[in-house]
């Protein structure tokens, strides 16, 4: 069950938590209206007006998966978020491989996963998540972002959607023990991932080349494999491929 804690404003909830992770229940949630300097992968940024939106830290200890497969912490997270969504604003929603949660071609909500390993299991996970809620303009360069409000037309109980997003978090990771679980778990984040259709798509590899390919996998630890159009397939870690949205490199 989780349990919430709000902060008035802090730099980043993730930076906040990790500070106090020895200290605190698994289950703690560290949530925000004023986040100042909140942080996504690879150093990225993440914008949010205050009041508006769901910025927050999920902590999990010792959760039942193994180091080598801690993958399945993140597809537990975008799902809680794609299902969570779904149910308030309807379909649209997808998976941008790792974790992104996009409405059709945009950006709603974006997720940093941080982990401490103790030698081949995870001691803890702290499950950072930003989710545009009732924030109807934004001011960064960001090239994509939707929220709920921009979508729906109508403002949500963000305090709701925290504790739909973070239930369903506790009751998809607490699953992961049995192999079944995991199995249907990984099927559905295929399912739910943006362009996993069988059609080939733009890419952009790390040195800037462009391709056309399509999704042939994802490994227990995040590894992406891409077939080509020549039929080849190549694997990727987190950044070393980026989707080509509408003529922009994501």
């Amino acid at each position: 069950m989780p349990h919430y804690i709000k902060v008035s404003q802090t730099a980043s909830t993730n930076t906040y938590l990790s500070r106090l992770a020895a200290t605190l229940p698994g289950g703690t949630v560290i949530y925000t209206p004023s986040q100042t300097a909140g942080r996504g992968q690879k150093g990225n940024s993440w914008e949010s007006e205050d009041g508006k939106n769901l910025t927050f830290s999920h902590l999990l200890k010792r959760p039942p998966v193994k180091a080598r497969d801690q993958f399945y912490l993140s597809e537990a997270a975008a799902l809680a978020v794609v299902e969570a969504l779904t149910a308030e604003a309807g379909d649209g929603f997808s998976v941008k491989w790792p974790n992104d949660v996009y409405w059709q071609d945009k950006k709603v909500c974006g997720m940093l996963l941080e982990n401490s390993l103790d030698g081949s299991d995870i001691a803890t996970c702290i499950v950072g998540i930003g989710i545009n809620v009732n924030q109807e303009r934004f001011l960064s360069d960001a090239p994509n972002p939707v929220s709920l409000i921009n979508i729906t037309g109508h403002e949500r109980d963000l305090m709701a959607l925290l504790k739909r997003v973070c239930s369903r978090i506790e009751q998809l990771v607490d699953s992961l023990g049995d192999d079944t679980a995991r199995r249907d778990l990984h099927e559905r984040y295929m399912a739910a991932l943006y362009r996993n259709d069988g059609q080939l798509h733009p890419w952009e590899d790390g040195e800037g080349h462009h391709f056309m390919g399509s999704v042939a996998g994802i490994a227990p630890d995040g590894t992406l494999t891409l077939q080509h159009q020549d039929g080849t397939r190549h694997d990727y870690l987190f950044k070393q491929v980026k989707h080509i949205i509408n003529n922009t490199v994501l």
